[in-house]
């Protein structure tokens, strides 16, 4: 996660090298320790370096390091034919590297041999069967083909061994939501919620798949989620505060006829709910205020 802080350093480097100040070498290094993919920067400030002997000979062993950095940039913007001339350094200078193969399948996948890409990339694993990277060019090599089931698959596997990796338990979530495959995207975002157990998104996501399931014990459950956004992001985040409205509103019918311990207990929650969003629209969005107001009395919750 790059900060606030990092971010402005970089968009300050960024605009000292538009501006003729110098520093290209230095963006590129920041960008690279940030993991930031900024290509079409790192392809022009790359390329002025490679492009002039005397700064690229200065930089020593790190001149390899960039050539695979400007290789990848390429790729991003398509220059293939420069993404090939960076690859080809490379090959000539490590000529047995699995990080170089790497790269030359990566070149396949741009050009779209997907068949070659994939023979590559199996080849690649089966000397390194943890290369995270390749594992994940596989998803994306599934995903640019439309193929879906494919790309669930090869996360799935991925996951097996990669257990930890929080963006690709989300990114497996959004597909199987995308499906409507809900059940086994409330499964990710437990994973998710158990590893990150700050993080609101991870429960308003949690909380949105179980709304959308449905049945009494779902939308309870999904109260409870809706209810620690709003305590993990300081009371601030209105699609929470929606969603307990929304919950409240569907409990409540679902319970009709039922015993009375079956409906739900925390009746402070939903008037508070609506009161703050009522807040928020009076101060950012006063003339959608009638709408609200009418929506809540609709849903029995109005403060």
């Amino acid at each position: 996660m790059v900060t606030k802080t990092e971010e402005s350093q970089l968009n300050k480097l960024e605009n000292q090298v538009d501006n003729g100040g110098g520093g290209a070498w230095e963006y590129l290094c920041l960008a690279r320790k940030l993991k930031v993919r900024r290509s079409d920067k790192v392809l022009k400030y790359g390329l002025s370096i490679l492009n002039d002997s005397r700064k690229r000979s200065s930089l020593g062993p790190d001149e390899w390091t960039l050539y695979e950095q400007v290789a990848v940039a390429a790729m991003d913007c398509h220059a293939l034919d420069v993404a090939k001339d960076c690859i080809s350094a490379l090959q000539k200078k490590f000529p047995e590297s699995k990080r170089v193969g790497r790269l030359e399948a990566m070149l396949l996948e741009a050009k779209g041999s997907w068949e070659d890409a994939e023979a590559a990339y199996s080849s690649l694993l089966e000397d390194n069967p943890f290369d995270q990277v390749i594992h994940k060019r596989r998803v994306a090599i599934a995903k640019a083909q439309g193929n879906i089931s494919a790309a669930i698959e090869w996360l799935n596997k991925y996951l097996e061994i990669f257990m930890a990796d929080h963006d690709a338990w989300r990114e497996l979530a959004e597909i199987y939501v995308s499906l409507q495959m809900y059940k086994q995207a409330a499964f990710c975002y437990e994973e998710l919620i158990l590893s990150q157990p700050t993080v609101p998104l991870y429960h308003l996501a949690y909380a949105d798949v179980l709304y959308t399931l449905g049945g009494l014990e779902n939308l309870q459950t999904a109260k409870k989620y809706y209810s620690s956004t709003i305590d993990l992001s300081g009371g601030k985040n209105n699609r929470a505060l929606f969603g307990i409205c929304l919950c409240t509103s569907a409990i409540s019918q679902l319970a009709r006829g039922r015993n009375r311990e079956d409906k739900d207990s925390s009746s402070d929650l939903p008037s508070l709910a609506s009161a703050a969003l009522e807040k928020e629209y009076k101060l950012h969005a006063s003339d959608k205020l009638s709408v609200l107001t009418s929506t809540l009395k609709c849903l029995r919750v109005s403060s």
